[in-house]
């Protein structure tokens, strides 16, 4: 279609104002790379409004004429889910300039944030009114409340609190032709039919546009220890999280595991780092366990007390306890740097699976010998959050590999090969990241075709022209041909 850019762009102007659009490359080429560096795209301009007002106008303009939407945050998506198309028909719709915390309520432990709000700045004002927000993740300094609502965002605390979507209790969001959803505010009984704002947690921006959200909030922590421990197999790590589970409870926030050839990729990486424990081990598990203002007995005890039982049980060979708040956050920053570090090594597949929890330590070690058997030279690793069957499963290029070549050749069929295995576990394709367009042509091939009908139907009911977020997550014909 042949658009008046012209006059879309003079109408659009008028609506955001100088600040609110730019179509200077030095401005707007960052945000068109997505964070893997796998996809580059091109927009017609970049358009940042101010309130959610202004998203209604200019959704409203972008419906009129007919200019798709692309929505974005931080940008530190893993699936390329808010990158737009290289053909720059599409307008680059940034959210980051919505970042006030409206509202913190104590007493209600709850907060309204609009989507920009960068999930580290909700963590601080939480805490500052002795509460938190439960959830966290490595790229905690640039992840965005809307794109962890729109991505329904896992992280390191769900072993407790569960994903994105159960800390959302409210939302507001900008409908495709510019009208305004109000689920703001929070009700713990509301019969009156579908529960509506489900349908935008998860949905990548392709039915709505997230522009603020009622969180919930937690009582802050009074004490925390993070547990080094080194162990013999994946298989004791699952026997350990079991016995923790057993001996503390609601105290376990986070069980992350990782193997010894991550913990080696992040001390090359990281030249400042140290590693936990002297000597090496076949597997490590990060364990965060944590008292609020109501706990009875001392923390530490109860920690030594379990560690001390699973040592004569046989379950782990070496452990440490962090002794202060600096050596807790240096663990956690060893697990939060596996990805970059992984990264810098070489090309890799990386894979964002889950399985049914008690299968993950088979399933790990399974497809990673399959992998391996079947392209030699890779190296394939699994690590992640032990608790809920999150698996960051990344398959090494061959050493010497040219990038391009190898993803595009071996390194498909091997994404294609994992994704036949975690779907034959009855596992899913996409555990936190989303499906974005790296992963939309599998899912159009692995899904069931229900599921498949049930998701074009709700976009063809709320997005029948396809503006929002094109070529992301589902389309409304069925995919032909591989991604």
């Amino acid at each position: 279609m042949n658009l008046p850019h012209d006059q879309f762009l003079a109408e659009l102007a008028a609506i955001l104002g100088p600040r609110g659009l730019s179509r200077d490359n030095d401005v707007v080429d960052p945000w068109l790379t997505d964070w893997r560096g796998r996809y580059h795209g091109a927009a017609l301009a970049l358009a940042a409004p101010a309130d959610t007002a202004e998203v209604s106008a200019v959704m409203a303009l972008c419906a009129r004429y007919g200019v798709p939407v692309v929505p974005q945050g931080g940008n530190s998506g893993m699936s390329g889910g808010a990158t737009p198309d290289p053909d720059g028909t599409a307008l680059l719709l940034s959210l980051r300039r919505m970042n006030a915390i409206r509202t913190i309520d104590p007493a209600a432990q709850q907060a309204v944030c609009e989507a920009g709000v960068v999930l580290q700045a909700l963590h601080e004002a939480a805490e500052a009114q002795g509460l938190r927000f439960p959830l966290t993740l490595g790229g905690k300094g640039s992840a965005t409340i809307g794109g962890l609502i729109s991505t329904n965002a896992g992280g390191t605390q769900v072993l407790r609190h569960g994903v994105m979507k159960a800390q959302v209790l409210g939302l507001e969001v900008v409908l495709p032709d510019g009208q305004i959803f109000d689920a703001l505010t929070p009700l713990r009984k509301d019969n009156r039919g579908f529960d509506l704002k489900q349908l935008f947690i998860g949905s990548e921006g392709t039915l709505g546009i997230v522009t603020a959200a009622t969180l919930r909030l937690v009582p802050a922590i009074s004490d925390r220890i993070v547990v080094w421990a080194g162990l013999e197999s994946i298989h004791a790590a699952r026997a350990l999280l079991l016995h923790c589970e057993a001996a503390l409870g609601n105290a376990i926030e986070g069980f992350e595991v990782l193997p010894q050839p991550c913990l080696d990729a992040v001390l090359a990486y990281l030249p400042d780092a140290r590693t936990p424990l002297n000597g090496r081990h076949a597997w490590h598990a990060l364990i965060e366990v944590v008292a609020t203002g109501d706990a009875v007995a001392p923390l530490r005890d109860a920690v030594e007390a379990a560690l001390a039982a699973a040592f004569d049980r046989g379950m782990v060979q070496d452990a440490v306890l962090s002794a202060s708040e600096a050596q807790a956050e240096a663990f956690w920053t060893l697990r939060d740097s596996i990805s970059a570090a992984e990264r810098a090594r070489g090309p890799a597949m990386q894979h964002d699976i889950s399985v049914p929890v008690a299968g993950m330590p088979a399933f790990i070690e399974s497809a990673s010998r399959t992998i391996e058997a079947a392209w030699p030279g890779t190296r394939a690793i699994g690590y992640g959050h032990l608790g809920d069957g999150n698996i960051h499963f990344h398959v090494g290029a061959p050493a010497g590999t040219e990038r391009d070549t190898w993803e595009s050749g071996a390194g498909k069929a091997i994404s294609r090969r994992v994704h036949d295995l975690v779907t034959a576990a009855g596992g899913s394709i996409s555990a936190e990241h989303g499906i974005g367009q790296l992963k939309r042509t599998e899912l159009e091939r692995l899904a069931d075709p229900v599921r498949l009908d049930l998701m074009r139907r709700i976009k063809a009911a709320l997005d029948p022209r396809e503006l929002l977020n094109p070529g992301k997550l589902v389309a409304l014909a069925p995919e032909s041909g591989n991604a």
